[in-house]
């Protein structure tokens, strides 16, 4: 029941448990709340990026940090999207070692960067792939699922590094397909985390 529980919390949090952490935190931080909601961003907003969030698996027991990269990003744009990606770089290290717990290196899986470059020419800015070729798109799953059980048999995470522009589409792109797979953003790691190269995906 718990891992249920778990990897479905996005659908049973809404408004009320939203605004219950808001309550919490503005007992600590008042002038961060009181800017963040409404003043910054509407309570609906905080929502979805809560929700994306625990969708990802992503711990979201630090209330503050979340919120004050809310409340620092939200002045320049309200797409959820957008946001959770802020909030993602504030959480990198906690991400990471969620991803990695007691290892001293972080194993990547990288994309080529001819591909990597269609991908973005395909993403460009709507946030979605409709131009990418149907082929690619299921050469990419097959070889990223493939990489994925090679870790996973190995005992070692599944880390797909990649850049900023291209983790919110890929993510999505890959949750159903790829389900044991984590993307993630070249800002999200850690400065001091040491990366280990384990597979390239080309075209």
């Amino acid at each position: 029941l718990s891992k249920v529980l778990h990897e479905n919390a996005h659908e049973v949090f809404g408004h009320q448990e939203a605004q219950e952490i808001l309550d919490r935190l503005g007992k600590q931080s008042p002038k961060l709340i009181e800017e963040l909601v409404p003043k910054t961003l509407p309570l609906s907003v905080v929502v979805r990026v809560f929700q994306e969030l625990l969708r990802e698996q992503v711990p979201v027991a630090n209330a503050r940090a979340i919120c004050q990269a809310l409340a620092e990003h939200g002045r320049a744009s309200q797409d959820p999207d957008a946001l959770v990606g802020a909030v993602r770089v504030a959480l990198g290290r906690a991400i990471v070692q969620r991803i990695a717990a007691g290892q001293d290196e972080l194993p990547v899986i990288t994309l080529d960067p001819r591909l990597e470059q269609i991908l973005q020419e395909a993403v460009g800015g709507r946030g979605d792939a409709g131009g990418l070729e149907p082929t690619l798109a299921e050469r990419l799953q097959a070889q990223l699922a493939e990489t994925t059980r090679r870790q996973e048999q190995a005992g070692q995470p599944a880390v797909l590094l990649v850049a900023p522009g291209l983790r919110g589409w890929l993510a999505r792109f890959l949750r159903f397909a790829v389900p044991g797979l984590r993307v993630l953003a070249y800002n999200e790691v850690p400065d001091n985390r040491r990366v280990r190269l384990v597979a390239a995906v080309g075209t």
